[in-house]
């Protein structure tokens, strides 16, 4: 009788830790939204450095910016330190650039 009584003290702490358990189980939150293709977003940065084709430009934050060729850049005023506000859409992955303006 003795070894029942154990086994069912045993088998209801058990179930009662499981319990315990599932209740501090919270489900992962869901992935985060991205924005939908097409949707501009802004960035304000300083420039780390602009690749020699003048394509790819990156922030001191390592944001790295594809400037398509219909974006015109003054590759004077774009260089290492200069401060600037980008818009962009993301496309494939990348960050493409809509407008570039290098602040003053």
């Amino acid at each position: 009788m003795r070894v029942r009584v154990v086994g069912v003290v045993a088998i209801v702490g058990t179930l009662a830790m499981l319990g315990a358990a599932a209740a501090q189980y919270s489900a992962p939150a869901p992935p985060a939204a991205t924005a939908p293709a097409g949707t501009e977003k802004r960035i304000d940065g300083t420039v780390k450095s602009l690749d020699a084709s003048g394509k790819m430009l990156t922030l001191q934050d390592g944001t790295q910016l594809m400037i398509p060729a219909d974006v015109k850049i003054s590759r004077t005023e774009l260089k290492a330190g200069a401060t600037v506000r980008v818009s962009y859409e993301e496309k494939g992955g990348q960050k493409v650039v809509k407008n570039l303006e290098v602040r003053k």
